[in-house]
């Protein structure tokens, strides 16, 4: 049995080392907001306890195990009779209450600067968008109008405010980038909130995190921080190209609504093909699939804009419909 004993060990450490190269997802995400990095200290502060009590409890079993062994005992001979020990039972009741009261406290500390939104009025102001969670991806809203699928993008070192919610007609989904913070739900005809504020720009990318459907996998977010400067004048060139119809609007709509079940070039997955398909000839019979659905595929339009519904449409007719 030991002469085995040796390589066991040896794989299990070798497994190890790829996971614990990245962590192994024990550790949270590097924070890139003052809300995810209380929630960031939260958890190391609750591992701290929890931490200790595992290599308690682990050390404490490894000794019973040796001290208490059967050694050359009979089977049928009871081993030692260990009594009870009042210092140790009011040890065992008094400690974890002491634990509860640091964690709770600690906690609660970091609790107002991880939900609590910043005011409008705050240094720098904020920014509000809408979010809305569908079968299987994301769209966002400006405040001057304009329409995002899947990746949202906000400015560097300025409170954003998200207003999260789902269609009446929609399931459950949860916003969550875990670098920006704390996940929340949209819940359809319900709106919650969160809030970040990015200290660098980049892309930080998240994943819905309620079960929503048989495509739920692919439902993923990111948002693309911007310098300021650089955001609001993507805004405002947004905003005049989506009014004027020549955005890439129709291919946002197209990737996230219709590609995660259609396939990227309209090739058919779990969903129909759509490359060459008359119907996209026919732009009253794409709004009545879209708004009301068909078969098993829900109404991922339903209270889409217009502009929303005719930039989809306008990208179906050139890219697909001539496709072979």
């Amino acid at each position: 049995m030991r002469r085995f004993l040796a390589p066991a060990v040896l794989c299990a450490l070798l497994l190890t080392t790829p996971a614990l190269a990245g962590n192994g997802g024990v550790a949270p995400v590097e924070p890139a907001s003052p809300n995810a990095e209380r929630i960031n200290d939260s958890y190391y502060w609750v591992s701290i306890f929890t931490g200790a009590i595992f290599v308690l409890v682990q050390a404490t079993l490894i000794i019973f195990i040796v001290r208490y062994r059967r050694r050359r005992r009979a089977r049928t001979e009871d081993g030692a009779q260990v009594h009870g020990n009042t210092n140790i039972e009011l040890a065992w009741t008094i400690a974890p209450v002491l634990i509860l009261v640091a964690i709770g406290t600690f906690v609660f500390y970091k609790l107002p600067g991880i939900q609590n939104v910043p005011d409008a009025s705050a240094q720098g102001g904020r920014v509000d968008i809408e979010v809305k969670g569908y079968r299987y991806y994301w769209n966002y809203t400006y405040p001057n109008g304009v329409i995002a699928v899947d990746t949202l993008r906000a400015p560097a070192d300025q409170n954003v405010r998200l207003e999260i919610s789902a269609p009446d007609f929609e399931v459950i989904h949860s916003w969550w980038i875990p670098a920006l913070g704390g996940k929340r739900d949209a819940i359809p005809g319900v709106t919650t909130d969160v809030w970040f504020r990015a200290r660098t720009p980049g892309i930080y990318r998240g994943q819905c995190a309620e079960f929503c459907g048989i495509q739920h996998a692919r439902m993923k977010a990111a948002v693309e921080v911007l310098p300021r400067g650089e955001f609001e004048s993507w805004l405002e060139d947004e905003a005049r190209a989506q009014e004027n119809g020549t955005s890439d609007l129709g291919e946002q709509t197209f990737a996230g609504a219709c590609a995660k079940c259609h396939g990227l070039a309209g090739e058919g997955d779990i969903g129909p093909r759509l490359q060459g398909n008359g119907l996209l000839d026919d732009p009253e019979a794409i709004e009545e699939v879209v708004r009301n659905g068909r078969g098993e595929m829900p109404p991922v339009g339903r209270d889409w804009e217009d502009r929303q519904l005719d930039a989809l449409t306008e990208y179906l007719k050139e890219e697909l419909l001539g496709g072979s």
